[in-house]
């Protein structure tokens, strides 16, 4: 169904950092290292996906690899979208990556860069298991960013076919303007850099996302897709989630269809129309018109 509620904007900016400053200081771990990626097929839920004996069917020869966002993890951030794909006869894996040390069930906290790592790991392993070429990647916030650092530094582009995401990062974000603010905050940047470095390196004009956009959005060989909502909270402006490049794809969402509420959670985690668009875009030579009624199905 139609998320028809979204979550309210804080009032207060200046209250919402230091909410956010507050909890960055609860998760904060006493080094920033990021530990290595734990398989998630020995964690997730016995609902179809991340099964290691699937095998892509001539209908959908590719595995899709899904990445969670910040402060996520591989089973709640996909309890509908994993079900979804792999009712429509995919075979689907999800990972768990930037884990900080003491720091349990938050990801997406360490180093992007070294997420990244991570990611190319797991996508080798399911491969490898799968026979497949290549995979397709659908992600969500961080995770429809951060594989792009895997496609253009890590050799990604050469297995992966489709890059789909969600409400992704892709040029950094301002947080409403609330990055602006850190100044007036004396050692809240620090903080940020020190405690969490994946939300660091997420601030648009971060050195990461400098890197990261260096010499253009895309590569060659590669079809990305990205879904936004203009009432994203989170990855603002909105329209900077968008890619430029060939073989690129934007969707708004209200141009689906209009009366859609989702924000920037829900767009990743219950957004049937968004889903829609995936799985279009997983298969464009047998997609169909998304409406507001594709939530149906």
């Amino acid at each position: 169904m139609l998320p028809w509620t979204r979550a309210p904007r804080t009032p207060r900016a200046r209250r919402t950092l230091a909410a956010l400053l507050l909890a960055v200081a609860a998760v904060a771990a006493p080094t920033a290292t990021a530990t290595a990626a734990t398989p998630a097929a020995a964690t997730a839920p016995s609902r179809g996906w991340n099964d290691y004996s699937c095998k892509p069917s001539v209908a959908h020869p590719r595995p899709v690899v899904l990445v969670h966002g910040t402060f996520g993890n591989s089973i709640d951030n996909w309890l509908v979208l994993a079900p979804y794909l792999v009712d429509r006869g995919y075979c689907v894996y999800s990972l768990d990556y930037g884990r900080l040390p003491g720091v349990p069930f938050f990801n997406g906290l360490g180093p992007i860069d070294k997420s990244a790592g991570q990611l190319a790991i797991f996508v080798d392993q399911v491969l490898a298991a799968t026979g497949a070429p290549k995979a397709d990647i659908v992600g969500h916030s961080q995770g429809g960013m951060m594989p792009n650092y895997y496609l253009k530094f890590l050799g990604g582009a050469a297995k992966v076919n489709a890059m789909i995401g969600l409400a992704p990062d892709n040029h950094g974000t301002t947080l409403l303007g609330l990055t602006k603010l850190l100044p007036y905050f004396p050692g809240a940047e620090d903080l940020l850099n020190a405690g969490t470095p994946g939300l660091a390196d997420q601030v648009a004009g971060s050195p990461f996302i400098t890197k990261l956009n260096a010499g253009g959005d895309t590569v060659p060989g590669v079809r990305y897709t990205v879904v936004a909502t203009k009432y994203d909270e989170v990855v603002t402006p909105y329209r900077t989630q968008f890619l430029d490049g060939p073989n690129v794809r934007n969707v708004l969402l209200q141009d689906l269809c209009p009366v859609d509420l989702s924000e920037h959670v829900a767009i990743g985690t219950v957004d049937r129309i968004a889903y829609h668009e995936v799985a279009n875009a997983l298969d464009p030579a047998h997609a169909t018109p998304t409406t507001c009624a594709s939530v149906i199905g």
